[in-house]
């Protein structure tokens, strides 16, 4: 487990400003996409989501990634930042070079401020449902990005990747996946995307995340309501991360969990944080309005059950990292059922095992 000590403050919304006339070696893309139904856009407009499953409200994310990136302009999030150094710490694990990288959604800035030339990268494609993101990005005045890395940005949906087939050896998503209405479906596409022995990386929100404000909530709800009603999104499981792999088809599948721990002065610092980062609630049946009564006792209720001795409340992050290839014929593979040639009874035997 991981203890972020440093208080996130609160943050005042910034004024939007003309955008600077400078020269800059990066540009904006528009590009046809594709999805796991066959669907395929064209003319440069990107198609709505068909997904038959409809949990998130993909507009209103949309929505909540343009405020994070004003929110968060020109401020380094010590979360954000190490869950993404984490996730391209794998990087380094591997003996072979990624000349073309893409990265979808999630905390783009802090992957791109902390690449720090780890994979060999030669060609960045970096997309965000948001355009105000992507521009935040863009923008983001930092020397850390490889000058001599050809930097790509547009604005797309990671439900209909915008991606030929085969056509990049690495996908990077820094928590940005969980927001998805078809994850395995996304997945899919991600895998098609790779190029043979390329790789996917990714890190989601846990469902052990926020686990605090879900009691907290739960309880006041109960309390000033009489019942309940969903705030927090519905989060994947451990259990579920690897059949994910397995079902989109990557080879060599690899699922890690960690934990961070996030101290906040109150409640109140922990809603300003998550809207920052573009995590509040998106479901399609959601409460629209939530009673000021409630909120109080549920910030009250927060504080009383799970305050620190030094006056600060705990908020727990779950991280679940997933890790896969496109299969190639460099891989390991299984041998066929029934190929085997020494029995577990000779090699007992052979060990000094006793029948």
């Amino acid at each position: 487990m991981r203890r972020i000590n440093s208080l996130y403050g609160r943050i005042g919304l910034l004024k939007r400003v003309p955008e600077k006339s400078t020269k800059q070696a990066h540009t904006f893309l528009a590009s046809l996409s594709f999805s796991t139904e066959g669907a395929y856009g064209g003319d440069g407009e990107f198609q709505q989501n068909s997904s038959k499953v409809k949990i998130f409200d993909r507009d209103l994310k949309r929505i909540h990634r343009d405020r994070a990136a004003w929110l968060s302009r020109q401020k380094n999030d010590s979360f954000v930042d190490a869950v993404a150094d984490n996730l391209l710490d794998r990087l380094e694990d591997c003996k072979k070079s990624f000349p073309t990288a893409f990265c979808l959604g999630g905390s783009l800035g802090a992957v791109k401020r902390l690449l720090r030339g780890r994979g060999g990268i030669e060609k960045l494609i970096m997309m965000d449902t948001s355009y105000d993101m992507i521009k935040s990005c863009r923008d983001a005045q930092d020397d850390s990005l490889d000058n001599s890395i050809e930097t790509s940005y547009f604005v797309g949906d990671e439900e209909f990747l915008p991606v030929k087939e085969s056509s990049v050896d690495l996908i990077i998503s820094s928590l940005g996946l969980h927001w998805t209405n078809d994850l395995p479906g996304s997945m899919i596409q991600c895998k098609l995307a790779l190029k043979p022995d390329g790789l996917f990386l990714a890190a989601i929100l846990g469902g052990e995340t926020l686990k605090e404000l879900r009691i907290a909530c739960t309880l006041a709800h109960m309390e000033r309501e009489g019942g309940i009603s969903p705030r927090l999104s519905p989060l994947a499981q451990v259990r579920d991360a690897g059949n994910l792999l397995t079902r989109a088809g990557f080879s060599l599948p690899g699922v890690d969990v960690d934990e961070y721990v996030v101290k906040y002065k109150s409640a109140m610092d922990l809603i300003e944080h998550l809207r920052a980062m573009g995590e509040t609630n998106a479901l399609l049946e959601r409460n629209k309005i939530l009673n000021r009564e409630t909120a109080l006792a549920t910030a009250a209720i927060y504080d009383s059950m799970f305050a620190t001795e030094d006056g600060t409340i705990p908020a727990t992050f779950q991280v679940i990292y997933m890790t896969g290839w496109r299969e190639h014929s460099s891989h390991p593979q299984a041998k066929r059922r029934g190929s085997a040639t020494v029995s577990f009874t000779d090699l007992q035997k052979q060990f000094g095992g006793q029948s």
